[in-house]
């Protein structure tokens, strides 16, 4: 991925709307080349109520558009990739009813809970939705809604997940996709088309929701807005979720075992299965594509980890090895396992016990979680050689890698390519344009090149220290 000045190619623009920012990617598509980014931030409301006005969205969308200069006014396609679940809820107008529900917003817990039990159970959930939703999908933020707030359900005309909405501003047409239409929780993948039982049972009708196009079909194209700063009559793909983008923008065979470590950690694969844990481990999503996309997340990573570091006074790369301590850096609750009023945990501490192996024990902690769920996702044929490639903040550092390296036994790459979201998005409107699939564009791309690094001896011996502190410590460690 270079930087240059004069594209070989077309230029085509990617989208990343996600909860703090919007990012764009000004990108060749002929040779992948970022010409240009912008980025502009959004405001969250505060507290346990994490909500956004989706028109800040669309102000933030135009402004890092116009940081790209005649990139963007000369673009020929563009998709928007957008962060998952939100519940943006519009008036027979199209404007907003009330700011949007974001998908870490999970007042909808006990609603969530309900919708389960009264329709049929976890195992029925898996089977024809493809997951039993957790309280950030969009199914259970409506019933929140309905049942908290019920003028403004009544006022609802569309719902629309983030990323329709923008698609919706940039087209007039109420589309969606396959990819994120899977994280709302009334799209059943056995299917793939709406659950009318899910949409009855909740008070919505398809007419309400946007349709949900084809893989590689167009959602439209730009039309003539004011203060936009796209052509006119430039293509408008489809568009994602934030993990589908990446997907596409790693340009992801099947069984390719992806580790994201960010704020909270993800994993995930594409699969020629379609995903159904009745556990609700794994979220059964479809791909941007025609394929599927477990995946499965862990609340705490990157902050976490440097939560310990601060606490200890040291730098988050200032780690020792040895020592016997163990610790659950559960401290916001935990998703996999599924732990939601547990707090941190340390275990086995001693006189000779250093600030160093504390860290150390909090990375191996965080990275035994997601360990945990990597192997929940790629199921028991997966093949344990395959290289995890690492991406997030947290790959960029060498106690991360070295740390995954140490625990899992496994070779790792780390990607150079950075703004995987956006360019995937980049990578979806270069397919449409150039009738291509938008994988084996970000293949001629490149995007997932980087530097790899040999598997060593996998630590069975941190591995079974910390999964006996997990068993010892019971109810504990869920303790509200």
């Amino acid at each position: 991925m270079t930087v240059a000045a004069v594209p070989e190619g077309p230029l085509v623009i990617g989208v990343d709307s996600s909860t703090q920012s919007t990012k764009v990617l000004a990108v060749d598509a002929a040779t992948g080349a970022v010409l240009a980014r912008g980025r502009a931030a959004h405001t969250v409301s505060p507290g346990t109520a994490r909500e956004s006005d989706p028109r800040q969205w669309w102000t933030a969308l135009c402004e890092a558009l116009g940081q790209c200069g005649d990139y963007a006014r000369q673009a020929a396609a563009v998709s928007v990739g957008a962060q998952q679940h939100g519940l943006v809820t519009l008036d027979a107008t199209g404007e907003p009813v009330r700011p949007a529900l974001l998908w870490n917003d999970v007042r909808s817990a006990d609603q969530r809970d309900r919708l389960i039990s009264e329709l049929g159970g976890p195992r029925a959930w898996a089977q024809r939705l493809g997951s039993v939703p957790p309280p950030a999908f969009t199914v259970t933020k409506w019933a929140w809604l309905r049942e908290r707030e019920p003028a403004a359900a009544r006022a609802t005309a569309a719902v629309r997940l983030p990323h329709d909405y923008l698609t919706e501003r940039l087209t007039g047409q109420a589309v969606t996709d396959r990819g994120d239409a899977s994280g709302t929780g009334w799209w059943g993948t056995e299917r793939q088309e709406y659950d009318r039982r899910v949409l009855d049972h909740v008070g919505l009708t398809p007419e309400m929701l946007p349709r949900v196009l084809r893989p590689g079909e167009a959602a439209g194209t730009v039309r003539q807005v004011p203060g936009l700063p796209l052509p006119a009559g430039a293509l408008v793909a489809t568009g994602t979720g934030d993990n589908m983008a990446a997907a596409l923008g790693l340009g992801l065979r099947a069984g390719q075992p992806v580790l994201s470590l960010g704020t909270s950690g993800t994993v995930y694969a594409v699969s020629d299965r379609r995903p159904t844990d009745p556990t609700g481990t794994v979220a059964g999503f479809a791909d941007a594509r025609d394929a599927w996309l477990p995946l499965a997340c862990t609340l705490n990573c990157t902050l976490a980890v440097d939560r310990f570091a601060t606490l200890l006074g040291r730098d988050r790369e200032a780690v020792e090895p040895g020592g016997t301590v163990t610790v659950l850096p559960f401290l916001d609750g935990e998703r996999t396992p599924h732990l939601p009023a547990a707090t941190g945990m340390l275990h086995g501490l001693r006189h000779d016990t250093s600030p160093g192996q504390v860290l150390q024990a909090a990375y191996d902690g965080a990275v035994y979680a997601l360990l945990t769920a990597l192997e929940t996702v790629l199921g028991p044929d997966a093949d344990p050689r395959a290289p995890l490639l690492l991406i997030g903040g947290g790959a960029r550092g060498t106690a991360w890698r070295t740390t995954i390296q140490r625990l899992s036994g496994r070779p790792v790459r780390v990607p150079r390519a950075q703004d995987l979201v956006a360019l995937g998005s980049a990578a979806q409107a270069a397919g449409l344009l150039l009738g291509e699939d938008p994988v084996a564009v970000a293949r001629r791309w490149a995007t997932a090149d980087g530097p790899s690094y040999e598997a060593v001896p996998r630590d069975d011996a941190a591995l079974e220290r910390v999964a006996a502190t997990l068993a010892g410590a019971g109810t504990l460690l869920d303790a509200s």
